[in-house]
């Protein structure tokens, strides 16, 4: 994945964000002022998009109602294609021009906007601060933008993965690493944790968890758009009567959330096979799908069996990690890709912590992969961060 200065893609357009929220497209040649400034409005209560040309301004517009455009003066001659294009599709929103006071371009891309009647504000002269950025936008901030629900100190932090998808190399979801305590940064980070919903009562512990996570994940939907959430259940949890049902109204009622997966670890599955069939055939018409995780030494267990409505397969790190020079793991691997694709499942690759072994899995078929080499896990806010940049294997 390629992460050029002035060349890279564009992120998705933003959807489901909350609505009051103001929507926001910034168009500069320079990747590093393109991502301070959406952070920036992404702080003020902005859902933001970074446009590198006129087709991805374009795109955005025709994909719903934009308030504010930015344009800075690096952008060059495609600074005044931009602001055409603006006139052509009847722009209702505001342009923001970012660059010297004293600059022909700057002058250039005002005039122009001027002449085809678009609303613009003041300009931001560079260099600016936040404040700066404050002052100009201050009309199009929402009256009341609800902010940030703080961490309750009943809820875990949650950290999240990026699960990358092995073909298009970009990001695809975001797995949960559960029940981490504050003040425990590197185990979250090395995505060591312990599992949701393990002590005495496995609903009641499991559900600041769940809680959690349908938080973050609305604050992700805010900012870049539905992100596919994977978090982890034991099988306890599902012992519960009412364990579903309790699960399915966690769910956000809101179109842009297409669904969520639980992962249940390879070796509770098959002792507690008949529970985790119903639970999955339960779950999968009411948008939330069961994951089979931690996939190690189990898998020739899983071969006679039939009738498994899990929608995906996750190998351990045991048989990835090294696979690039192990024929053993790769054989083992191969084996599991043939048990999804026998029941109809995608396959993920976890704990990918070098390319060779990411080439590997890549050549063998797998969907997804994470692990290090893409990124350790992060605070939902990092995440949300990563997410609306540009594709990249993380930092």
């Amino acid at each position: 994945m390629k992460n050029q200065e002035s060349g890279d893609q564009a992120s998705p357009a933003v959807v489901g964000r909350q609505p009051n929220m103001p929507r926001a497209g910034i168009a500069d040649a320079r990747r590093s002022i393109r991502t301070f400034i959406s952070e920036a409005l992404q702080e003020l209560g902005f859902a933001t998009l970074e446009c590198t040309s006129a087709t991805d301004l374009e795109a955005m517009l025709a994909s719903g109602r934009t308030d504010l455009v930015v344009i800075g003066s690096s952008a060059g001659i495609e600074a005044c294609e931009m602001v055409e294009l603006l006139a052509a599709r009847q722009f209702e929103g505001k342009l923001l021009v970012m660059g010297p006071r004293v600059s022909p371009m700057v002058s250039a891309i005002r005039g122009l906007a001027e002449k085809l009647g678009i609303v613009m504000l003041p300009l931001l002269p560079t260099p600016f601060g936040n404040g700066d950025l404050r002052a100009c936008v201050a009309s199009l901030l929402p009256d009341a933008a609800p902010p940030l629900a703080p961490l309750h100190a009943a809820r875990p932090q949650l950290w999240y993965l990026p699960k990358i998808d092995a073909r298009k190399l970009v990001l695809s979801g975001a797995a949960a690493v559960n029940a981490l305590p504050h003040g425990a940064p590197e185990a979250a980070r090395s995505g060591r944790s312990e599992r949701a919903g393990g002590g005495d009562d496995p609903v009641a512990s499991a559900m600041p968890v769940i809680a959690r996570a349908i938080e973050d994940w609305r604050y992700f939907a805010s900012r870049h758009g539905h992100i596919e959430l994977a978090i982890n259940l034991p099988i306890a949890f599902f012992r519960h009567p009412d364990a579903a049902d309790i699960l399915c109204r966690q769910m956000p009622d809101q179109a842009a959330f297409e669904g969520l997966i639980v992962e249940i670890s390879a070796a509770e599955v098959l002792r507690n096979l008949d529970l985790a069939r119903t639970v999955a055939r339960r779950l999968r018409h009411r948008n939330i799908a069961i994951s089979i995780a931690e996939l190690g030494m189990e898998w020739p267990s899983f071969l006679p069996l039939h009738d498994l409505p899990f929608v995906e397969l996750k190998v351990d790190p045991q048989f990835v990690a090294g696979c690039a020079d192990d024929r053993l793991q790769r054989a083992a691997c191969r084996r599991v890709l043939d048990l999804a694709d026998a029941i109809g499942a995608r396959t993920v690759a976890d704990g990918v912590a070098r390319e060779a072994d990411f080439l590997a899995v890549r050549d063998m078929g797998f969907h997804l992969a994470q692990g290090p080499l893409f990124g350790k896990a992060m605070t939902a806010q990092e995440f949300a961060r990563c997410a609306a940049r540009p594709s990249s294997r993380g930092d």
